[in-house]
């Protein structure tokens, strides 16, 4: 089968989009292969396509491509730019949530067993409706219970059915069991589980169990038969087949001289889930109604254990799902070239013990590396404790580091375990590490060399199993010559070392970003916003931002809580950025003639006072360093020493 896109939320719900063609195109226009219409999305939307041509048994591999679409094309909830598409992946388009599938189900699941198109309705056949079932109405059973030898054994039968299948999990191991324990009551020499996929279409899971040779999905199913039990909802039973003149113009029937037949269906909450199927080539075997009356018991509680096998068969993959994105993969968003660097050296470290250094400007995501770093090791089932070296004083850090003994210092009322203590088997994050004090860096080195360490106020040792990852944005290597810095303690935390690239040598990855901090703070704030103007996504793409991914991720958030409209537009991203001179040379109107304004005035101003950035401030009536900013923003440095 064709791999497809089935839409299970928005207005769309429900439909199904089959990916046959080697490009498909997505949007709101016509002219797409895929057209949705629907207002949160974009004309031309992304592009979903083959990467290459695969025999006819490989799974067919399909990408996604976003094209520049106003709010993103996110992939399980990550926005993507080019992607691969894996079965079972979530693609969001605007308000439009699609299930990726690549197949339907696996090898083992595939419908070996035949369906003959024939019907088999002889003279002998009985038919039973649900509401007639013996077994499903308790009062009859209660009264027959006390004469009916047989009635007491089906239902010791059923209780032993009940328990066994009830405590089985496997879809496939399921269907055998119960087919095994069917044919242990039943006179059937063969039986078949059929269950229906979603749609209730047709049949995806199909199993065969023969009394002589176990699994066997030779078997020869009726399909008139089973349409018909499953859209009368009634169970069927039919002897003498062999002798109709139905069964005349089937050959395969014929050769397998099938004589009775039962057919049940399998029914939860008034949906159908499939049938149970059985039949026999013995003349002498013949089914009577109290069998059809047992296997529709049987199939009332099968109906429950196959819904709760599929329920949990569900949760089985979702949760691997869950679990290799969090392992195996990272938090970090971003797909250009130096993001893919990071990505490559944090999987090959992830592996080792080696202490790690993140270089990089404040805001380009060194503790989500340290924590994929951490996620992606040996150690991730152990604490990952994350430390900010530059927001304590040298006594609490100490503390907070290595524990105290009660009565170590005043108000140490009592003994406390340290972080590198509590992340014994895991991972310490040293955030700011070059604003360790020499007290410090001195019991770290200890730490890296020894491995031990000891609680303030104490004498006794304690080992520890921890792996450190360090981070700074200082140059070390200047705090070292100038001696703030120990040399023999940058060479243990220097061991392997990479720079977080920053934002503005990543400018592929604003948009992704953009969009993603869109989706969360709408999402936060309950309020809805649709995406980012093409305006505004090109002002966030020419801004330096100095602050990095957290700058960006500050201003998408203002914009979202003090935005007015149901997109992010440019008269809601900041100030200091609209008055950059990156964003500013892509407007027009009020913004550029507010920014020649600013420059002209603050110039004057200036020229005024000589020179004095101090006066300058005062007569404009702003703080000296506002002032600064608003020189270096508007680039107003050259042409101030021209003049």
């Amino acid at each position: 089968m064709e791999p497809h896109l089935i839409a299970i939320s928005g207005s769309l719900k429900g439909t199904t989009f089959p990916l046959a063609k080697d490009e498909i195109s997505v949007g709101r226009e016509a002219s797409n292969e895929i057209y949705l219409n629907d207002p949160s999305i974009s004309r031309r939307h992304c592009l979903i396509r083959r990467t290459s041509v695969f025999d006819a048994e490989e799974v067919n591999q399909l990408t996604i491509r976003d094209l520049e679409s106003y709010n993103g094309t996110f992939v399980n909830g990550v926005p993507v730019l080019e992607q691969s598409l894996a079965h079972g992946d979530q693609i969001a388009l605007g308000d439009v949530l699609f299930l990726f599938l690549a197949h339907e189900g696996g090898e083992e699941d595939a419908p070996a067993i035949q369906m003959d198109e024939v019907g088999l309705i002889t003279r002998s056949t009985i038919r039973l409706k649900r509401e007639e079932a013996f077994y499903l109405r308790p009062e009859r059973v209660l009264a027959a219970l006390r004469s009916d030898d047989r009635v007491a054994r089906e239902l010791n039968t059923l209780l032993k059915i009940s328990n066994t299948i009830n405590s089985i999990r496997d879809m496939r191991e399921l269907q055998q069991r119960l087919l095994e324990l069917i044919l242990e009551v039943v006179p059937a020499e063969r039986g078949a589980t059929l269950l229906l996929d979603e749609t209730r279409e047709e049949f995806v899971s199909i199993c065969g169990w023969s009394r002589l040779r176990g699994a066997d999905d030779s078997i020869k199913v009726s399909k008139t038969i089973t349409n018909q039990v499953l859209r009368e909802v009634v169970a069927l039973l039919s002897n003498d087949i062999f002798e109709s003149e139905n069964i005349g113009g089937t050959p395969s029937l014929v050769a397998a001289r099938v004589c009775s037949l039962l057919c049940v269906p399998l029914i939860l909450f008034d949906k159908p889930l499939g049938v149970i199927y059985l039949d026999t080539s013995d003349p002498t075997a013949r089914f009577d109604e109290g069998h059809l009356q047992l296997l529709t018991a049987i199939a009332g509680i099968a109906s429950v254990a196959f819904d709760n096998a599929e329920r949990f068969q569900g949760l089985q993959i979702e949760n691997q799902r869950l679990q290799e994105e969090v392992q195996l993969e990272h938090k970090m968003i971003g797909e250009s070239a130096p993001m893919r660097e990071i990505y490559r050296f944090l999987a090959k470290v992830a592996a080792t013990q080696s202490t790690v250094l993140l270089r990089g400007e404040s805001g380009t995501g060194k503790e989500l590396a340290a924590h994929a770093i951490h996620l992606n090791s040996s150690r991730a089932s152990k604490p990952f404790v994350a430390i900010n070296c530059a927001t304590l004083t040298e006594t609490l850090l100490e503390s907070e580091l290595f524990g105290h003994e009660k009565g170590a210092f005043t108000g140490a009322i009592a003994q406390r375990r340290g972080k590198l203590e509590v992340a014994d088997g895991g991972t310490v994050f040293l955030d700011e590490v070059g604003e360790l004090t020499p007290m410090i860096q001195a019991k770290l080195l200890r730490v890296l060399q020894e491995r031990e360490f000891e609680r303030v106020g104490s004498t006794r040792p304690i080992k520890v199993d921890v792996r450190i990852i360090a981070a700074t944005n200082k140059d070390l290597e200047a705090a070292i010559k100038s001696g703030g810095f120990r040399q023999d303690l940058y060479y243990r935390l220097n061991v392997v070392s990479i720079a977080m690239p920053p934002l503005r040598e990543r400018r592929e990855d604003i948009s992704l970003l953009a969009s993603f901090f869109t989706v969360k703070y709408s999402n936060q704030c309950k309020r809805r916003v649709s995406g980012i103007s093409p305006e505004a996504r090109n002002a966030l793409r020419s801004y330096d931002w100095p602050g990095n991914v957290r700058e960006l991720e500050n201003a998408i958030e203002r914009a979202v809580v003090l935005g007015s409209s149901d997109s992010i537009r440019l008269d809601d991203l900041p100030e200091s950025l609209l008055e950059s001179g990156q964003a500013g040379s892509l407007k027009s109107g009020y913004y550029e003639t507010l920014r020649e304004t600013k420059k002209q005035l603050i110039t004057k101003m200036l020229e005024q006072t000589g020179g004095n950035y101090t006066e300058a401030a005062k007569l404009l009536g702003v703080h000296p360093n506002n002032l600064h900013r608003l020189i270096r923003s508007l680039n107003l440095k050259t042409s101030l020493k021209k003049t």
